[in-house]
């Protein structure tokens, strides 16, 4: 090999013309001097069409490159800009770097692949920038990658879901692909305009072949799709639904614990140490305490349940009729997500009878929420739909956050998410 050759691969630089290297001993810096090749001269520096000189622009410039070894290497060379017949006067493309980048290529590839692997306080100290300078390279990568190819070609069935990323009531609105099971939008924002947004970008004609669109309860989500996309069938979500009544099973409880509490309250009190035989009981007290550990024996699906728990629910059917009924409503509605679709719907309106019926508030309210969503509910079971795969993805851009310390901005976890969870994955240079 070559040495020219060998500095090009060491560099990380093609159709480049090396002029010289320099090495500093003190510094333990080197400064490899190059120049793009005749082919890559005079082009834009956004659009890399061919477009007549302006002037040489600030002067020669450099560019961080991958180290070596211990050994901090740069890029130098001249930067002229261009008269683009589109852009104007840009500073002229480079065929070793991005636009407006001050880092190589092949520095920005492996701070992005690093990013997605690793926390960002290790990319920082790994790759020796600032902490500000890792967002920017991911938001400069993944506005490349975008840019490459059309992430909603083949686009049928989507599942919808916002997630808090950020204290202050920071949210982004995520769209997820079932059939790729990859991640293809999100943006800040948990409203109409913003589902709306989606849905610009996606265009009119994409917007007749969506087939499928799952989402929570959420009306605004619903009546966009249900513009937008008039042939998609709007399934609910299972999880959200039976989130719904468990959180009706939960006030149930609540309220027993309280009246439980109260009782106590009237009863005689006790001095300290261990009661006296003649004690009088106070089964308001004893109430109270056993309730407020029945929390995860009523939450827990039966099959989950540990001995101790199993105990304990079956305490609460003897001790309180009304929360164990309320409890039993929470599991018919669970398992009615599990039988088949004919079964399900017979089923689905057993439940709604029941529940309106029981005469616990709660559930009274929820039967009502529910025949509102029925026909959405029915749908996720006749196609099998849920925003499973949504909340997955959701606890990965959680993890993500938290990996990194956080971001000072949506934009640039945004692109981290995309680049981690969507259709292109981020690869080391000189790794296929």
């Amino acid at each position: 090999m070559r040495d020219v050759s060998l500095w090009r691969g060491l560099l990380g630089v093609e159709k480049t013309v090396l002029e010289r290297v320099e090495f500093d001993e003190d510094a333990q810096m080197l400064v490899a001097h190059v120049r793009p090749r005749s082919r890559e001269r005079g082009r834009c520096g956004i659009c890399h069409r061919r477009s007549p000189g302006y002037d040489a622009g600030p002067g020669r410039r450099r560019w961080r490159t991958l180290d070596l070894g211990t050994i901090q290497a740069f890029v130098e060379a001249d930067s002229p800009r261009v008269r683009c017949r589109v852009h104007g006067v840009v500073v002229a493309a480079v065929p070793w770097a991005r636009h407006d980048a001050g880092h190589t290529t092949v520095f920005d590839d492996q701070v992005v692949w690093l990013a997605t692997q690793a926390s960002k306080s290790t990319v920082v100290e790994f790759m020796r920038i600032a902490w500000r300078t890792v967002g920017s390279i991911i938001a400069r990568v993944w506005a490349d990658v975008d840019g490459a190819g059309d992430r909603f070609d083949g686009l049928r069935r989507i599942g919808i879901d916002e997630i808090s990323y950020k204290k202050g009531h920071k949210y982004l609105m995520v769209v997820v692909d079932h059939d790729t099971r990859r991640l293809v939008w999100a943006a800040p924002g948990r409203n109409s305009a913003t589902v709306a947004e989606f849905f610009d970008l996606l265009g009119e004609d994409r917007c007749q072949l969506i087939t499928h669109v799952s989402a929570d309860g959420a009306d605004f989500i619903d009546q966009i799709v249900a513009g937008r996309c008039p042939n998609a069938v709007r399934a609910a979500d299972p999880f959200h639904i039976v989130k719904w009544a468990t959180e009706a099973l939960d006030e149930v409880r609540r309220q027993a614990w309280n009246e439980a509490r109260k009782q106590a309250s009237s009863e005689p009190g006790r001095g300290r140490g261990r009661p006296r035989k003649d004690a009088p009981p106070r089964p308001g007290s004893e109430r109270a305490t056993a309730l407020r550990g029945a929390r995860y024996s009523l939450w827990k699906n039966p099959e989950n349940l540990t001995e101790n728990q199993q105990v304990k629910l079956a305490w609460i059917a003897r001790a309180d009729p009304r929360l164990y009924r309320a409890y039993l409503l929470k599991e018919g509605l669970r398992v009615i997500f599990q039988l088949p679709y004919e079964a399900a719907v017979e089923a689905l309106d057993r439940w709604i009878s029941w529940a309106r019926r029981c005469r616990i508030p709660a559930f009274v309210k929820l039967q009502k929420r529910v025949v509102k969503h029925r026909a959405r509910i029915l749908a996720a079971i006749e196609h099998n739909l849920s925003n499973g795969l949504i909340e997955s993805t959701n606890t990965k851009i959680r993890l993500i956050t938290r990996v990194a310390f956080g971001f000072h901005s949506a934009k640039p976890l945004i692109a981290l998410a995309m680049l981690t969870l969507g259709t292109h994955r981020p690869a080391l240079p000189g790794r296929h």
